[in-house]
């Protein structure tokens, strides 16, 4: 008899969430690119649930020419009106033009010389924290470290990047590993945790 794959919760029997709970969510990520994307996409969800951003993460990345920092930051306003006009994507306008505000606050910390991924992994000294929790009701919204990369995004100029959306995306790129300790995926994330 085959045991049954124990995971958290929060998927479901969604085949699109679970693919991402098992494959993505919590693997840390180096990359400066899909760290952009990634905030970016979080600050979309805002007031919607990440299964809605999901299915429409291949409508973004096209919309959003595969969420190139340096394209971005040139949009213009008929890119504005484009964008809004896409109904792939989630047409807010406040969120479409926070992307090319974050484009362009992005670029800022590259030219200041340091990588992104150097920039918000230093809010959790570098490397993933792997927590223990027993049920996702123990998870926070924020902790004091989204609280300080929230604070030190929007003084760098990002927008939809408050705790509790710099927290989801902390879980998502692996700085937190918040599998449920009995999650298959809990033990896989924290092996990964070494491995720049």
């Amino acid at each position: 008899m085959k045991s049954e794959t124990i995971r958290c919760g929060w998927p479901g029997n969604d085949p699109l969430y679970v693919a991402y709970h098992d494959e993505e969510w919590g693997v840390p990520e180096w990359d400066d690119r899909a760290l952009f994307e990634k905030l970016v996409l979080d600050g979309f969800q805002a007031g919607l649930s990440w299964i809605t951003i999901l299915r429409k993460r291949d409508n973004f990345r096209r919309a959003f020419d595969g969420f190139d920092p340096e394209v971005i930051a040139h949009y213009t306003e008929r890119d504005i009106e484009r964008l809004m006009a896409d109904a792939g994507i989630v047409r807010n306008r406040a969120k479409v033009t926070g992307t090319v505000k974050n484009a362009r606050a992005y670029l800022a910390i590259k030219e200041g010389g340091q990588t992104f991924a150097d920039f918000l992994w230093q809010f959790v000294d570098g490397a993933p924290r792997v927590n223990q929790w027993r049920t996702i009701k123990e998870l926070p919204a924020e902790t004091p470290e989204s609280q300080a990369m929230s604070k030190a995004l929007k003084q760098r100029g990002f927008t939809f990047c408050g705790p509790t959306i710099v927290y989801a995306f902390m879980q998502a790129v692996g700085m937190v590993n918040d599998h449920v300790i009995d999650c298959f995926r809990h033990k896989e994330c924290a092996a990964l945790a070494n491995h720049r």
